[in-house]
């Protein structure tokens, strides 16, 4: 190796070391939301739950993940939504997954995505 290649190896290895341990030594724990493909993830998460009941899971999960984003503007509501989506394969908020003072919308929420999710399930076609 060159000087410069093994002075860049050495600066990578250095940054990518400090970045994983931290000032604590606590190792980054990423979240599948903070993936640059979250909709990929998503479907890989939830298609499971979808096999079996359907002929298509990986575009009923797709349908699912994209009126679940377009339609949900409050961020919070959206990431339970869609956790629970990923993690039960239905349309699932949890109370303890949102602050308490967005639990009353929760109900809302359901209204909201009812209609698109029973064309998800059983007309899965891509948002227009």
């Amino acid at each position: 190796m060159t000087r410069p290649r093994v002075l860049t190896a050495i600066v990578v290895a250095v940054t990518l070391a400090g970045s994983i341990t931290g000032s604590g030594a606590q190792a980054q724990i990423w979240s599948w939301r903070k993936l640059p493909d979250q909709r990929g993830e998503f479907v890989r998460l939830c298609s499971p739950h979808m096999v079996g009941r359907w002929a298509h899971p990986e575009e009923v999960c797709g349908c699912l993940h994209d009126h679940a984003v377009a339609a949900v503007e409050d961020a919070d509501l959206r990431e339970a939504l869609l956790r629970g989506i990923s993690e039960r394969g239905v349309p699932t908020i949890e109370k303890d997954w949102i602050p308490a003072s967005k639990q009353s919308m929760i109900s809302a929420t359901f209204t909201q995505i009812a209609k698109p999710t029973l064309q998800c399930m059983y007309d899965p076609a891509p948002l227009d």
